[in-house]
């Protein structure tokens, strides 16, 4: 119990680093707001202790509240906070180069077999893309989306698993079908979204 405790207390003190005064704050455009600049990306422990769907409960920094999703592009993983230094860590795919972002996001909306209708923009760029996808196995939204704001993007299942960890997706967060099952039984509309 004395060597977790140090470690935890290690652990707290790496994070308790002075943050670079050019890197404070950023702002996105498409956020809702600007976003404090938190420190280093988030460690964690890497012995898994309960694994649903996949996912794995791990070690987290203690600033986020229970009840957030904090996104590591880096990394490609999301992080449900379910408690004070403890979150759900689950696989992503994230956006390409030129098609990454930072920022901060509300969950505004919730669909189970959502349809999909691509934007203006992906059409333009893959005219081959129909303009109306009604929900399902096929549709590249996947078993469920959590919808970020006022942003084109989302949380959202796959039809294509094998781009799991990889950056390829024109901005959205993709998710295995069994994970976003699971994520969305446990997210709000509200929940609070950091991504970096």
């Amino acid at each position: 119990m004395r060597r977790l405790t140090l470690g935890l207390l290690g652990l707290a003190a790496s994070l308790a680093v002075s943050q670079p005064a050019s890197a404070q704050f950023w702002y996105d455009p498409l956020d809702e707001e600007p976003m404090q600049y938190l420190g280093p990306q988030p460690r964690y422990d890497a012995r898994p202790q309960q694994a649903p769907t996949g996912a794995r409960t791990v070690s987290f920094p203690a600033q986020y509240s229970p009840g957030m999703i904090v996104i590591s592009t880096q990394a490609r993983r999301l992080y449900y906070v379910t408690g004070r230094g403890q979150a759900i860590e689950y696989a992503v795919g994230v956006g390409r180069p030129g098609f990454d972002w930072k920022g901060t996001k509300t969950i505004t909306r919730k669909a189970e077999w959502p349809s999909w209708r691509p934007p203006a923009a992906m059409l333009k760029r893959r005219p081959d893309l129909p303009t109306y996808m009604s929900g399902g196995v096929n549709n590249p939204l996947g078993a469920r989306a959590l919808y970020l704001g006022s942003s084109l993007y989302r949380i959202h299942g796959s039809n294509e698993p094998d781009t799991i960890g990889q950056a390829v997706s024109s901005g959205c967060i993709r998710m295995t079908n069994e994970d976003v099952i699971d994520l969305y039984r446990r997210v709000r509309v509200g929940t609070r979204v950091v991504v970096m």
